[in-house]
């Protein structure tokens, strides 16, 4: 587990430089690749890797001029499309080598296409604990797509749309406009409920801000107060949403006065990922803790942990620890009572 090793001292920004990647997610039908061949065809998305594990309901063949090996295709924007056949892990070391030594084009962005089926944790898992990718790869952003004319009968019925939401930083409702607004009402509501940290748009005519998709997680350990608001999905702007009291899938915030020792910290999470790890599908936050004068950023996706990056700084006056956690079928107070009880037994 990642969290088990204390950060070094700051001495280098371990975020900066390194290539920024967005999983676009949802369910079979939801229009993944048709956003993404609107977003390829504008000017600032002409650096782009795609890699896609399905063709999907419309094929990118009609943007194909060249087929540069088995595997990698060059669109006719500059953008590289990958296919995904094998391994991710192979395929992103494979994709930076390429670009390193000129063979393909020098993008600055990878675009990750799941498969409608897919459950989006394992390459959220890739990202964060390959020691390898991480030298060269960071995690941007979750990305899911959302049918407003059957989104709310799929997450009713089906656990795949259920994750694939819940797991999102960004929730785009796309065929907006073939639903009635009674439908995209109850949708909107049904996903604050699910995951009210993700911001949520529709998709007008399959077309959305590009703002809205990308550098939505950390750049840099000198991020400002926005920047981690963006990525925790505390803003103001995102309010407070209830939940379902038969919805198994819960989000919330829990903050902590006192700064933590690390080995109390590490002993808490180990804990909660030893007694229901699957279950814990998303976890981020900043924690402050004795001895570092910035907090420390953490995430997870259920078991697994990115190492922890200390920024070089608090972002605001606000110093203390936060962390944000989407699980199912955990209320809030299960996992504050672990905290609680670990501090109560733990040495001073």
């Amino acid at each position: 587990m990642g969290l088990l090793t204390e950060p070094a001292a700051l001495k280098r920004d371990p975020l900066a430089g390194r290539i920024p990647v967005s999983i676009v997610t949802g369910y079979l039908g939801c229009g993944k690749t048709t956003l993404i061949n609107r977003l390829l065809k504008r000017p600032d998305m002409n650096r782009v890797a795609v890699i896609i594990n399905e063709f999907g309901e419309e094929s990118i063949d009609n943007d194909l001029v060249e087929v540069s090996s088995e595997q990698m295709m060059l669109l006719n924007n500059g953008c590289l499309c990958c296919v995904l056949r094998g391994d991710l892990q192979e395929t992103l070391r494979d994709l930076f080598i390429k670009r390193r030594n000129g063979e393909i084009i020098d993008f600055d962005r990878v675009v990750i296409e799941t498969t409608g089926l897919a459950d989006p944790a394992p390459v959220m898992q890739t990202l964060m604990t390959d020691s390898l990718l991480q030298e060269q790869y960071r995690l941007d952003c979750v990305v899911t797509l959302v049918d407003a004319v059957n989104g709310l009968a799929q997450i009713a019925t089906q656990p795949e749309p259920v994750k694939q939401a819940a797991l999102a930083d960004r929730l785009v409702i796309t065929k907006s406009d073939l639903s009635t607004p009674e439908q995209l009402a109850a949708l909107e509501a049904r996903l604050r409920e699910l995951n009210p940290q993700a911001l949520l748009k529709r998709a007008i005519n399959g077309e959305i801000e590009l703002a809205f998709l990308i550098d939505v997680g950390l750049r840099g350990t000198r991020s400002k107060l926005e920047d981690v608001e963006r990525w925790m999905g505390t803003g103001e702007e995102h309010g407070e949403h209830g939940h379902r009291h038969d919805s198994s899938v819960t989000s919330f915030c829990l903050r902590f006065e006192q700064p933590f020792t690390w080995a109390l910290f590490s002993q808490c999470m180990e804990v909660l990922t030893a007694m229901r790890g699957p279950d814990l599908l998303r976890v981020k936050g900043l924690v402050s803790v004795e001895g570092h004068a910035g907090p420390l950023v953490v995430q997870g996706v259920q078991h697994l942990f990115h190492p922890p990056v200390e920024l070089a700084a608090w972002p605001s006056a606000d110093r203390q620890s936060r962390l944000v956690f989407i699980t199912r079928g955990i209320p809030r107070e299960t996992i504050a009572g672990v905290f609680a009880a670990i501090a109560a037994i733990a040495p001073r």
